[in-house]
């Protein structure tokens, strides 16, 4: 049964307390006990009798430990004793530092339904806070990104009515250009070349 270095003592004293236990009833019943049993047997094979006197001894000691082993970890014994030596602690701490009046302090007098709401309200409240507080974080962040939201639709606004004033300007210009005589106008702009061409000739 190895023990852990975050024991409480109250485990270690009872772990210590056990192995003692079981080791004075392992040999509880002694060579001199095996002897008057088997006297015979001993008389006539006193160095055999007492190595199979001692394999027993050892053999009830290991299935006691081996059992003991199993109920502690069938029912987690060491881990309870471990929490049970920590309340303990920890009330003891409380009462010397005057703290008897609080709502989860045992009393006599006190329902069972009265000990859990006194553990579990201070848990519940303070998970109440802890909400308030992620939701108020959370509409922070709503508003922050509403209003990054609406600051790029205003953009996208401006963007759309400068766009559709250029669009406009292109339309129009396009609309004037189409009505010009562009028969005319490269007719024109041809007779123009060539009359600066002879004008240049020598």
């Amino acid at each position: 049964m190895a023990k852990g270095a975050s024991d409480s003592k109250r485990w270690t004293h009872f772990h210590s307390a056990l192995q003692l236990a079981i080791n004075r009833a392992a040999h509880k019943w002694t060579h001199e006990d095996f002897q008057e049993c088997f006297a015979l047997w001993c008389k006539e094979e006193p160095h055999g009798a007492e190595a199979i006197f001692n394999t027993i001894s050892r053999h009830m000691e290991d299935q006691i430990h081996a059992s003991c082993e199993t109920l502690f970890r069938d029912f987690k014994v060491r881990e309870n004793v471990n929490i049970m030596h920590a309340v303990v602690t920890e009330a003891r701490a409380r009462k010397q530092r005057g703290e008897t009046n609080r709502k989860d302090v045992w009393r006599e007098d006190l329902e069972t339904q009265a000990r859990v709401r006194a553990r579990i309200v201070p848990m519940l409240e303070s998970e109440v806070e802890r909400l308030k507080t992620t939701l108020k974080s959370l509409e922070e962040d709503n508003v922050a990104s509403y209003e990054q939201v609406e600051m790029n639709v205003q953009r996208q606004r401006k963007a759309d009515k400068r766009s559709a004033e250029l669009l406009k300007i292109l339309d129009d210009v396009y609309s004037k250009w189409s009505r010009l005589p562009h028969d005319e106008m490269s007719l024109w702009t041809l007779q123009t070349a060539e009359n600066l061409a002879t004008t240049q000739l020598p």
